[in-house]
């Protein structure tokens, strides 16, 4: 079955989250894993609201996780910290 990375992010460092941008896209596409929204329209229906909300999709659970844990976006991930308050799960689809 699929699986979706969804992140819930506020930006709190444009420019240090913009080298994390940069490095994280070419590692989740190298795991397989396509963009499919990235801080579009939103409407908050309930809990925190964040501005920026990041959805990708991936073959499976396993891959999403294993890019995650991958030196890639490892390295991606340095400058997100720091640079922004964020959540990151990743969801089963039924398909």
């Amino acid at each position: 079955m699929g699986a979706l990375w969804i992140a819930h992010v506020t930006v709190t460092d444009e420019e240090a989250y913009g080298k994390y941008a940069k490095l994280a896209g070419p590692a989740v596409a190298k795991h397989g894993g396509e963009f499919i929204a990235r801080g579009g329209r939103f409407v908050q229906l309930e809990g925190k609201e964040r501005p920026r909300n990041v959805v990708a999709k991936f073959p499976d659970v396993d891959t999403a996780v294993a890019c995650y844990h991958s030196p890639e976006y490892q390295e991606a991930l340095n400058h997100a910290r720091g640079a922004s308050e964020r959540e990151l799960m990743v969801v089963e689809t039924s398909e």
